[in-house]
């Protein structure tokens, strides 16, 4: 039997059901007409969001602009000129033995979904789904994350100013109401956190056969070549390591650097890092003072040197940007995906050694990194190690990108979206067969 005290969630799910069953969701224009609405409401919440943001995560406004709000306006405006085009039926030949017909592919929605959103980058992994999931033509429930509060109640705010809860809905809360809303029959689920909430939401979807994204993480490496430009590195790892206090789930989670280089930069890193990241909240917030003690401990774990950084004050959810050196496989970092604004050093002598030592150790990352100044030398790494995307010379800025697919592999995730990724993601293929 259903939990009493979830009463409102199931009605609102068969609201939604009922409200899928008009057909009104598979109009091109009403899609875009929603679009339009979630955009403006987004833009109406902007201070709000300035605000809620700078509690949670200790965000600036340069990087909600970048990351949060921007980067929605952006997918939102991509959809907007390109629904048209991922709408149309794609007419494909027909082959001799189905001859005479027509046949074609079209997109069809998969009916209510269910989005997940993470703490981390509250507003866009949550509402970049959300585009996904109106684009599609589906309805949504939403459950942001209960660790970022502030941040929540504003996402609320938005949703319910753009949309009717029978098309697009939030549900606060933690453990049990994810719980609950995950023993539903939803048509779609959309996850995005750690792998081992991805396998909680796995196992639930399977009991009703639902399909699924998972958009997790892992140990993100960021291999340095001999020949690498040194001070581009140590920019790109200021930028991708200590942004949102190392809470990017595809920041580089450790520096794997060729040792004929390895001094050379770790001083130029340091010496920024003391420039530019001086004081204990440089790098903003952790999400909860828990977050802080768990790195303090695996930090004093660790039987590698700290460089510079290491101090942390939970009570202000603060932890100052950390390099680690002479870190091992086995080490206390390397167990598990940081997620904090904690970078291990490790070196190398043989590419080839390093590479299988990576895929052995952390298979299969949501990123990987390769700095060098011959791109033909970062052609077969970025073969022998998969991962879910990568770059040379740059970090994370790929998943900006409406062009390109962002998801993960094996453990980091299934699945991908943004721009018509995220069309497809909440769509099912269906296969036409005319016989005239």
């Amino acid at each position: 039997m259903s939990d009493p005290s979830f009463t409102f969630i199931d009605e609102l799910f068969a609201q939604q059901k009922a409200f899928f069953a008009t057909r009104q969701t598979l109009d091109i224009g009403f899609r875009k007409q929603q679009l339009q609405r979630l955009k403006q409401a987004l833009l109406n919440h902007r201070e709000d969001l300035y605000s809620a943001l700078d509690a949670d995560l200790g965000k600036s406004r340069e990087d909600v602009d970048l990351a949060e709000i921007g980067e929605v306006v952006h997918e939102i405006d991509f959809a907007l000129a390109h629904l048209d085009e991922w709408a149309a039926p794609q007419t494909v030949p027909t082959p001799d033995i189905i001859a005479p017909s027509e046949c074609y592919v079209t997109q069809e929605p998969f009916g209510v979904s269910y989005i997940i959103g993470p703490f981390n980058y509250p507003v866009n992994l949550t509402l970049t789904p959300l585009i996904g999931a109106i684009v599609g033509g589906n309805t949504s429930i939403l459950k942001p994350s209960e660790t970022t509060p502030r941040t929540a109640l504003v996402l609320e705010a938005i949703i319910t100013e753009a949309f009717s809860p029978k098309y697009v809905a939030v549900v606060q809360g933690g453990r049990a109401e994810n719980t609950h809303l995950l023993g539903l029959a939803f048509d779609f689920i959309f996850f995005t956190g750690s792998p081992a909430v991805g396998k909680v939401v796995m196992k639930a979807a399977a009991e009703h056969l639902t399909p699924v994204v998972l958009e997790l993480g892992g140990k993100c490496p960021l291999i340095v070549l001999p020949d690498a430009d040194l001070d581009l590195v140590v920019a790109q790892v200021l930028f991708g390591k200590f942004i949102n206090s190392g809470q990017t789930c595809i920041a580089p989670d450790y520096l794997y650097v060729h040792a004929s280089v390895k001094q050379a930069l770790l001083a130029k890193l340091v010496q920024r890092i003391r420039d530019q990241l001086p004081d204990l909240g440089s790098t903003g917030k952790l999400v909860t003072e828990r977050q802080v003690a768990r790195l303090q401990a695996i930090l004093g774990d660790s039987q590698g040197t700290v460089l510079v950084g290491g101090q942390a004050d939970p009570s202000l959810r603060q932890f100052s940007a950390t390099v680690v050196d002479e870190v091992q496989w086995d080490d206390a970092l390397m167990a598990e995906e940081l997620f904090g604004p904690i970078l291990p050093v490790l070196s190398f002598e043989s590419l080839e050694s390093a590479v299988d030592l990576i895929n052995h150790h952390h298979p299969k990352p949501l990123a990987l990194y390769v700095f060098t100044r011959d791109t033909a030398q970062a052609a077969p790494i970025i073969s022998h190690v998969q991962s879910g995307d990568a770059q040379v010379n740059g970090v994370m800025l790929h998943a900006f990108s409406p062009y390109l697919p962002f998801g993960g592999v094996g453990a980091s995730g299934m699945g991908e979206y943004h721009g018509h990724y995220s069309f497809l993601a909440f769509t099912h293929k269906k296969s036409v067969r005319i016989v005239a």
